[in-house]
């Protein structure tokens, strides 16, 4: 089995006026192209080569020591570019906040907007490139963590239900240096019916 990158669901200038066309076309067709080429090439002949990545990153030291560096980068690259895909939506009908992870949400930060502040703040002092992240673990508690580069939630053993990319090849094109802007006009994408569909699935698990 080779890892292969997701179709999007929808076309590079769907996202539009939020996130660009163009910024679509290369995160999907080139990087995230590119982190499974090199994860490929990292497993291949080795006996994670029949392995689902889920499973390689949450057991990084059963990855040969030769290649675990580049097992956790490019296998975390594939993970969470796949996730942040399917979390976004031109569908408006989609990202209405509401289910069982906006109970959640609410019960834990007081609000959305304490929730969106919370996360923002975080996702802002990601000194250089990686991740924010809403996660859960297998009870449904939620949290708000960081991680660095292509580092996934999964390896420290927590659930990620949504996911923001913060490097800059992320946003660069429309929002140069503004990460502050370009994570306040993400939250209009979120396709919040796939992030409760996630996180209802944390707690069957």
């Amino acid at each position: 089995m080779t890892f292969k990158v997701p179709e999007l669901e929808y076309d590079y200038d769907a996202l539009e006026p939020f996130i660009d066309a163009k910024t679509m076309e290369i995160h999907h067709d080139k990087h995230h192209v590119g982190y499974v080429k090199k994860l490929n090439d990292a497993v291949k002949g080795t006996e994670l080569e029949g392995k689902e990545i889920e499973e390689i990153l949450k057991n990084l030291d059963s990855i040969p020591k030769d290649i675990r560096q580049n097992v956790v980068n490019n296998g975390g690259g594939h993970f969470n570019h796949s996730l942040f895909w399917k979390i976004m939506t031109p569908d408006k009908s989609k990202r209405k906040f509401k289910g069982k992870v906006a109970e959640a949400i609410n019960k834990k930060f007081g609000s959305f907007e304490d929730f969106k502040e919370k996360f923002k703040d975080i996702a802002l002092k990601r000194f250089g490139s990686g991740w924010a992240w809403l996660v859960s673990d297998k009870n449904g508690e939620i949290s708000i963590i960081s991680t660095a580069n292509q580092d996934c939630p999964l390896s420290v053993g927590a659930i990620p239900v949504l996911g923001l990319d913060v490097w800059e090849h992320a946003y660069y094109l429309k929002y140069q240096n503004k990460r502050d802007e370009y994570i306040d006009t993400w939250f209009n994408v979120i396709n919040w019916e796939k992030v409760n569909e996630i996180y209802e699935g944390t707690m069957e698990n």
